[in-house]
Order: C-alpha cells, then sequence, then structure tokens
C-alpha cells in the first residue's frame, strides 16, 4: 500500500552530472600503488605464515610418531616423575602464596598497632571518623 505512493525514482542520466557513467572514472576508484604493494606483502606474509604453520605441525605430528614407542615404554618412570613434580610444584605454589598472605596480614598488624593504617580502619581512627559524621549530619539537617 505505501509502494503506491512512493516517488518516482531519478534515472541514470539525470544523476550523473555532465554526462558521466554511473560508474565513475575508472582510475579514480582502482587503487593505487601503495594499496597493491600493501596487499602483495599481506598476501606473501600470510604464505609465509601459513607455511611455517604447517612445518610445525607436520614436525609436531612427526615427533610423535618417532618418540611414542619411547614414550609408551618409558612410561612406568615418567607416570611418578610426573607426580613427584606436580605434588613439589603445588606445594611451592601454596607455600609462596601463604606466605604472601601471611606478610601482608603482618603488614596491616604493624600499621593497625602503631596507628597508621591507611585505610581508616586503625586505631583510634574509627572514632575520629564517627565524629566527623555527626558533625556532617548536623550540617546538612540545620541547612534544611
Amino acid at each position: 500500500m505505501a509502494d503506491l505512493h512512493r516517488p518516482p525514482r531519478p534515472s541514470a542520466a539525470a544523476a550523473a552530472p555532465h554526462g558521466a557513467s554511473v560508474f565513475g572514472k575508472p582510475h579514480e576508484r582502482a587503487p593505487g600503488s601503495p594499496h597493491l604493494f600493501g596487499f602483495l606483502a599481506l598476501v606473501v606474509s600470510d604464505a609465509v605464515l601459513l607455511l611455517l604453520i604447517g612445518l610445525t605441525i607436520t614436525a609436531a605430528v612427526m615427533g610423535l610418531i618417532i618418540l611414542a614407542p619411547l614414550l609408551i615404554v618409558s612410561s612406568p618412570i615418567w607416570v611418578p616423575v610426573a607426580v613427584v613434580l606436580f605434588a613439589a610444584v603445588a606445594a611451592a605454589l601454596s607455600a609462596c602464596g601463604f606466605g604472601v598472605i601471611a606478610l601482608a596480614g603482618l603488614s596491616w598488624l604493624y600499621k593497625y598497632f602503631r596507628g597508621s593504617d591507611l585505610s581508616g580502619l586503625g586505631r583510634g581512627s574509627n572514632a575520629a571518623g564517627t565524629g566527623h559524621a555527626k558533625d556532617y549530619a548536623r550540617e546538612g539537617y540545620a541547612k534544611q
């Protein structure tokens, strides 16, 4: 229904100034030499990277094929070694994490007892903060 009331479209000859074609001049739309060199560089670098990816995957598969029998034969050695290494790394990381937590706690305790806690929760600073809050509340209600 709405299509019946649409204005007519201008013709291609009326829209193009001075008798220019609909597609414009070919040299205005053609890419310049910097664009062509950039595209060529992109194609060459992508080809080199695809070649390197193919070589890497081929080498990994070939290495797995060649070393798989050795891995299977020596697996009674590798499984206990892997378990021990996993446990040692887990213990070391846990010890480091607990050490960092302990140092953070000791640092907070030192600042707390010294009275220089930067968070405002140290000894004595809470009472001062409450006094300021009461004064601020009284000023706010007094203005109303």
